[in-house]
C-alpha cells in the first residue's frame, strides 16, 4: 500500500522554521529595545542635569548682581575672575556641574549696574587625548 498526499514531516519542518525565525526576531527586538531605553535614559539624565545646572547658574547670577562685592564661593560653586584681552576688561566665570563629564560654563562681564553674558554653554570636563598608538599610513613615501 502506498501513501498519498503531503506528508506530515514537511509541514512540521516549515512550522519549526517559522517558529525559530519568529523567536530570533523577537530576541533581536528585545535587545534593541533595551539598548534604546538605556540611550533614552542617558539623554534624559543629561537634559535634567543641564536644566538643574542652568537653574543654579541663574541663582548664582542673581546673587552676584545682588552682592556689593563678589564672593569667591556662591551656593557651593567657585567664582573665578579672568582678564579678557579682546574686551580689555575683567570677567567673572564659573562652572556648574551637569554630569560627571559635562559642566555649564558661564562667563560674565559685570559692569556698574548691568552685565553682559559672554558665554553660557555646555563644556566637556574630560580632556581628549590623541591616540597615536596605531601606525596609520599617511601616503608619504619613506
Amino acid at each position: 500500500m502506498g501513501k498519498s498526499g503531503i506528508g506530515v514531516g514537511s509541514a512540521s519542518i516549515v512550522l519549526v522554521f517559522a517558529v525559530l525565525c519568529l523567536t530570533v526576531f523577537s530576541l533581536i527586538t528585545f535587545v534593541v529595545a533595551g539598548n534604546e531605553k538605556r540611550l533614552v535614559d542617558a539623554k534624559a539624565d543629561l537634559v535634567i542635569g543641564y536644566y538643574n545646572a542652568d537653574t543654579l547658574a541663574e541663582l548664582i547670577l542673581s546673587d552676584i548682581l545682588a552682592a556689593d562685592e563678589i564672593p569667591d564661593i556662591i551656593r557651593g560653586v567657585e567664582i573665578s575672575r579672568g582678564f579678557n584681552e579682546a574686551l580689555n576688561k575683567e570677567t567673572t566665570y564659573f562652572f556648574c556641574d551637569i554630569s560627571d563629564s559635562k559642566a555649564l560654563f558661564v562667563n560674565l562681564l559685570i559692569q556698574d549696574e548691568s552685565f553682559d553674558i559672554l558665554s553660557w554653554r555646555m563644556y566637556d570636563k574630560e580632556v581628549w587625548e590623541l591616540d597615536e598608538t596605531i601606525n596609520v599610513w599617511t601616503g608619504d613615501e619613506d
